[in-house]
């Protein structure tokens, strides 16, 4: 997810996942330099900033999966490390501390498996750094199209991310092609007939925005413009007084609590703009419900999911939730599921690999087939992506989250 990443960093990415060739050689022979019978798991997100309390349920998330096992598989002790890709600085994401993230991960032996990122942009930089050293990564969060799919990024992706050629970056959630028309298909379905687009800049904000303007087109959704907003902007009253004058049903911002989609909110109220917010999953977290303020978004604010938000899910998934409540004595975020499915097919690909050892696992953890997890029945597809394309619908009402239905992708 979120904000964007410089064409410059990414080849900088690139090189370093090139030097990194000869020290990341994978398999029993780096195995054997660390202790035969402890593997790590690492996770790289924004633990500085706001992000902290969503992170902060995914990495709790991520512990609870592996407690359930007694942090063994097998004749492994598994230890997990929990790592900050943001930095004081930027308050959130820092492209320098992902690198350096990924580079220690790609040197330690130990290290068989990396949960992340959290934004897609910090993907396109330890990605091909993380694939050079054949180390499996996992994200529960990113939703960039052009990470894996072909034709849906930029023209040198995702062949950039795997200098190997070997696909080691799996998903747990769907991405936005799918989201982005679902949003639109949503709004129509409610009734809109017309929406102005914006977005953050950003490679997840502008590249799920980009979608639900051209599905809007085609489905009859008038879209009276589209246009970037600088997202530490103090306020947005001159952009929004002049979406006011082409009284739109509805503005769709895409972007996250993080590149200001609350202030977006509060200046929509105050320049007295009647129309109705469209958010993607970027801001389903109760930051945002805070940093606007309920009466900025009750009864007219709407969000996009990828899956069903926490008190839906069923079966596995609602005994998570029930779990995860008993332990921490709170509701979890949305992404805490998908920290914790990405540890399980982890620790799962550990099991029917048997042994320490970076290729037998990401071949083991590409073959991941959940017939009854915590997210239902899913695997992962031969780009890395779930098959799962549930997506949800949600609202704020007094002041919270709240859950209006299953959304689908067509008209």
């Amino acid at each position: 997810m979120r904000p964007p990443v410089p064409s410059s960093l990414v080849l900088l990415a690139v090189a370093a996942a090139t030097l990194l060739g000869a020290c990341g050689g994978c398999g029993e022979d780096q195995a054997a330099q660390g202790d035969p019978r402890t593997v790590k798991i690492v996770s790289s997100l924004p633990r500085t900033g706001s992000a902290n309390a969503q992170t902060t349920t995914m990495v709790n998330g991520i512990r609870m999966a592996i407690e359930e096992r007694g942090a063994k598989v097998g004749d492994f002790n598994v230890v997990y490390e929990d790592w900050d890709d943001a930095s004081a600085r930027k308050g959130d994401w820092d492209p320098e501390v992902e690198a350096a993230n990924a580079d220690r991960a790609a040197k330690n032996p130990d290290i068989l498996f990396y949960i992340g990122t959290y934004n897609s942009g910090a993907a396109k930089i330890s990605m091909p750094i993380l694939n050079r050293a054949g180390l499996a990564m996992i994200s529960p969060a990113n939703t960039y199209p052009g990470l894996t799919k072909p034709g849906l990024g930029e023209p040198n992706e995702p062949g950039v991310y795997r200098p190997s050629g070997k696909v080691n970056y799996f998903r747990v959630v769907p991405a936005d092609d799918i989201q982005g028309r679902v949003g639109a298909v949503w709004a129509k379905k409610m009734g809109m007939k017309s929406a102005y687009v914006l977005d953050d800049r950003g490679l997840y904000g502008k590249g799920i925005a980009d979608v639900f303007a051209v599905t809007a087109e085609e489905i009859g959704l008038k879209v009276h413009g589209h246009e970037g907003v600088d997202p530490k902007a103090q306020e947005y009253r001159s952009v929004l007084t002049k979406i006011k004058e082409l009284d739109p049903d509805l503005v769709y911002y895409g972007g996250t609590t993080q590149t200001n989609a609350a202030q977006i909110a509060k200046d929509m109220v105050a320049v007295g703009l009647r129309a109705k917010l469209m958010l993607p999953d970027g801001c389903f977290e109760q930051a945002l419900i805070q940093a606007a303020g309920p009466q900025n978004l009750n009864d007219r604010t709407f969000v996009t999911f990828g899956g069903a938000p926490p008190e839906k899910l069923v079966g596995k998934g609602a005994e998570f939730v029930q779990r995860y409540r008993e332990k921490y004595g709170a509701q979890p975020e949305a992404y805490a599921v998908y920290g914790y499915v990405a540890a399980a097919a982890c620790l799962d690909a550990l099991a029917r690999a048997g042994k320490k050892d970076r290729e037998a696992v990401r071949q083991a953890l590409a073959a991941t087939k959940q017939t009854d997890g915590a997210l239902g029945a899913w695997e992962f597809d031969a780009n890395g992506d779930t098959t799962l394309a549930t997506m949800s619908g949600n609202t704020v009402r007094n002041g919270q989250f709240e859950f209006v239905g299953l959304l689908s992708g067509t008209e």
